[in-house]
């Protein structure tokens, strides 16, 4: 990941493929409804910045 030099936009982003790695694993579980409201809801923030 190459860093933009603004801590919010990247810390955002950090945040936002750790969530898209833990939905992967709740989905492997079958836990579908859960990780989609999570994926959907974490990473909006990074629209919002």
């Amino acid at each position: 990941m190459r860093e933009t030099g603004n801590t919010v936009v990247d810390l955002s982003f950090k945040v936002a493929l750790d969530i898209v790695v833990f939905t992967h694993q709740l989905e492997n579980e079958k836990k579908f409804v859960v990780a989609n409201q999570l994926l959907k809801s974490r990473t909006s923030i990074g629209a919002n910045i």
